[in-house]
């Protein structure tokens, strides 16, 4: 087991992953740039290394000052939390390089599942069902428009090295395909340096279920159920659950067996998560996160499994501390995405925390790294607080997350917990009726 990991990340999830080594009885060490150096992170950590200033790019995401503060701590390990480097396979090159541990999969998986063509081409492979759609790239519009009469319209036009929304284009029709074949290369070159895009059905009202999955890198791996991720705003998850209220048992566990068979058979290691969109009972195959997940919590909690200590052991060459058969989801589980940004627009809303209360009680959990007095930079994404809620059913879990969501106080700083007191007096949320186009449509009622 290792004697020190490196946190490769800030906020609340560098919090999440220094409790886990804590309790492993493992030291920890804090990255921070000049930005965050009263973060919390950096207080709870055992050491704490200055890697740059406050841009991303010339810190958490600086390559050799990362390695370097491994270098100076006698860091052997580095866990990369989510976003950042968590899938940047250059980085976990640069970090086997070095003889130094990469917590999470292989640059081969991460390559494999950050290119979407390859990733679908993948999948079908290996027996995920998959949305249909053109295979491979789409070079130029008279083949995208051979690709959409052959599927059959509405089409989306997604980037291959998309993601959170960018490079991709809806086309209802034969006559809005070239606005939203141009658009979508543009973006694409513009936000990722790669022009190319692939076309797919555009499926009416889907719901966004993903699956977690688990593999030891020796050929083994589990699931641990689904998360319905279907509250969105602009392609960016709000509210997750899990179980879905859409899927039963047994078509949970045909979906789950599917993906844990098909992860085990690519030797992948660590947590990954296989998104799809889910309607009228069938699934079709979208992208597979190879990290960790913002929402993972939904899942620890009707799973009582610990993620991050699972990737850790899994890393350190250890064996899965749980089989197939030892994993039954007990209850809901209901995570909100707590943001700093002031509605309805949704700008965000940095600037200093006068007063910081976490909710608590029976079954209800705060990551957050928020405190009283603390400054949020502006630099960075403007998530400040996960509240996670675990009850016996899902009326329990709404219950818990009202109470919790009004003991909450955020005093200096404009958040998103207004959005969710509103949720949960619509009809639609309390009966689990919702796709992924809900949030977006209600939105626009409010405006």
């Amino acid at each position: 087991m290792f004697s020190k990991i490196l946190i490769a990340n800030r906020g609340e999830i560098a919090l999440r992953v220094i409790r886990a080594c804590r309790e492993m009885g493992i030291a920890s060490v804090a990255v921070h740039s000049t930005a965050d150096a009263d973060a919390m992170h950096v207080r709870m950590a055992d050491e704490a290394i200055c890697i740059g200033p406050p841009p991303a790019a010339d810190s958490y995401l600086n390559f050799p000052a990362i390695i370097s503060a491994c270098e100076i701590t006698g860091a052997a390990a580095i866990h990369p939390g989510y976003g950042f480097l968590s899938e940047n396979a250059a980085f976990v090159q640069v970090v086997e390089d070095h003889g130094l541990t990469f917590i999470g999969p292989s640059a081969e998986h991460i390559r494999m599942m950050g290119d979407k063509i390859t990733a679908k081409d993948t999948m079908k492979a290996l027996g995920v069902p998959c949305v249909p759609g053109s295979d491979g790239g789409v070079p130029d519009l008279e083949a995208a428009r051979r690709v959409a009469e052959e599927i059959g319209f509405p089409v989306i036009v997604k980037a291959t090295a998309g993601g959170g929304g960018r490079g991709m284009k809806l086309a209802r029709s034969a006559g809005e395909l070239e606005t939203a074949f141009r658009t979508a290369r543009a973006e694409a070159k513009a936000a990722f340096g790669n022009a190319e895009v692939y076309i797919e059905k555009y499926l009416g009202a889907p719901r966004h279920i993903e699956i977690q999955v688990f593999g030891d890198g020796k050929g083994n791996a589990v699931h641990l159920g689904e998360r319905d991720c279907s509250l969105q705003r602009r392609h960016q998850k709000v509210f997750e659950e899990a179980p879905s209220p859409a899927i039963d048992a047994e078509t949970r566990a045909r979906i789950g067996q599917t993906c844990a068979e098909a992860v085990a058979r690519i030797g992948y290691s660590g947590a990954g998560t296989i998104e799809f969109l889910y309607e009228n009972g069938e699934f079709y195959f979208i992208e597979m996160n190879t990290r960790l997940q913002v929402e993972h919590p939904v899942t620890e909690a009707v799973f009582g499994v610990d993620l991050v200590r699972e990737q850790i052991r899994v890393a350190a060459g250890q064996p899965l501390s749980f089989a197939q058969e030892d994993l039954t989801p007990q209850g809901h589980a209901i995570e909100v995405r707590i943001n700093a940004e002031k509605l309805p627009r949704f700008t965000p809303c940095p600037g200093r925390v006068n007063t910081f209360h976490a909710p608590g009680g029976l079954g209800v959990r705060m990551d957050s790294a928020l405190y009283g007095g603390y400054s949020i930079p502006p630099y960075y994404d403007s998530l400040i607080a996960k509240l996670i809620v675990h009850g016996r059913d899902r009326p329990e879990a709404l219950a818990r997350l009202r109470r919790a969501l009004g003991e909450l106080i955020v005093d200096g700083v404009d958040t998103t917990v207004p959005l969710f007191f509103a949720l949960l007096e619509q009809d639609d949320i309390l009966r689990g009726d919702y796709t992924i186009h809900w949030l977006e449509r209600f939105l626009e009622g409010v405006e």
